[in-house]
């Protein structure tokens, strides 16, 4: 992620393959398109995949509500990412070098990491249909995020899916929708699988509470 910032604030961004045009207005200066990184559900992902991971490296047994929902958040959507990456976003930009690096790291490393390390060490016991419900939030969150944003930052948008200003709203909507029922489907899949999947031996027991 630190390499991407430092890419796009010195300007050296990717070029669409087939028109050779810059994919995407990043601001007019150095901080803005630095910051821009940041609207990106990407990034977003990985940095909750990142604080929720420290999080349990400092505390292996927390079990609360709030942390239990960024835990389920953070798994669905770096895989969402990792899956629209794949369907929807695949070949559609040209990377070298740093470029190549950032977007590897981004958008297969961490996703099939996030996934492998939950599958293998969990912890268990942290979802429920609560948890659930509370994390598909995240994807209507940032969709309304994005669509606001846009007319306000020069009609940039993230992705093509999101670019309400070639799009139109309904479109974008649809598209949301899309991602959306992907989301509740791979959060229900999770929560299925974590009632099911053995805990780690001489793990203590997790339980669910009202405090981080």
């Amino acid at each position: 992620m630190i390499i991407q910032v430092v890419l796009d604030w010195q300007n050296n961004m990717p070029l669409v393959a087939e028109t050779g045009e810059l994919f995407q207005k990043f601001g007019g200066g150095p901080l803005g398109r630095a910051l821009n990184v940041f609207a990106f559900f990407t990034i977003q992902s990985n940095l909750i995949v990142g604080a929720t991971s420290l999080l349990l490296a400092v505390n292996p047994n927390r079990a609360s509500t709030v942390f239990s929902v960024f835990r389920l958040t953070g798994l669905v959507a770096i895989t969402v990412t990792g899956i629209v990456t794949y369907v929807a976003l695949d070949g559609l930009l040209v990377f070298d070098t740093w470029a190549l690096t950032a977007d590897k790291l981004l958008h297969v490393v961490v996703p099939i990491m996030a996934v492998v390390g939950w599958l293998a060490f969990g912890p268990r016991g942290l979802t429920s249909p609560r948890v659930v419900k509370l994390a598909v939030l995240f994807p209507l969150a940032y969709m309304l995020f994005t669509a606001i944003r846009g007319p306000l930052s020069s009609d940039w948008y993230p992705y093509p899916f999101a670019d309400v200003h070639e799009l139109g709203y309904l479109r974008v909507f649809i598209n949301g929708l899309v991602i959306g029922l992907l989301f509740v489907a791979l959060a229900a899949a999770a929560a299925w699988l974590d009632k099911r999947l053995p805990a780690k031996q001489g793990a203590a027991p997790t339980r669910v509470e009202p405090a981080l």
